[in-house]
């Protein structure tokens, strides 16, 4: 009995397995086209959850940018705090962005 890693979650499973514990795929009813299908579906998905967090990171990005330079601030403790705050969006939003790039990246490569 070897331990092998399952096609939909990669967690590890038995060889003799007929069902993965972790996310119910039969082995028994699957085709490896089944398997493999559902492995490319699993992969598809997480690289749309990544895409639409590098989305709303532009877009937080693209309004802590427009308050940053845009925003009429009046020179008073209220207007520095508001002022502060859009940049602290902004930065926020920049750094979220590069992350997401970056896992991405790493997901699209395995």
């Amino acid at each position: 009995m070897a331990i092998t890693s399952c096609p939909s979650c990669s967690k590890p499973i038995s060889d003799k397995a007929k069902q993965c514990q972790h996310c119910n795929l039969n082995f028994g009813d699957a085709s490896a086209e089944d398997i493999q299908r559902k492995a490319n579906f699993e992969k598809y998905k997480n690289l749309q959850k990544l895409q639409n967090q590098s989305m709303m990171a532009i877009v937080l990005f693209l309004i802590g940018a427009y308050f940053t330079f845009l925003g009429d601030f009046e020179n008073s403790d209220s207007g520095m705090m508001m002022f502060n705050a859009s940049v602290a969006v902004t930065t926020i939003g920049f750094i979220w962005y590069g992350v997401n790039r970056a896992r991405i990246a790493l997901a699209k490569r395995k």
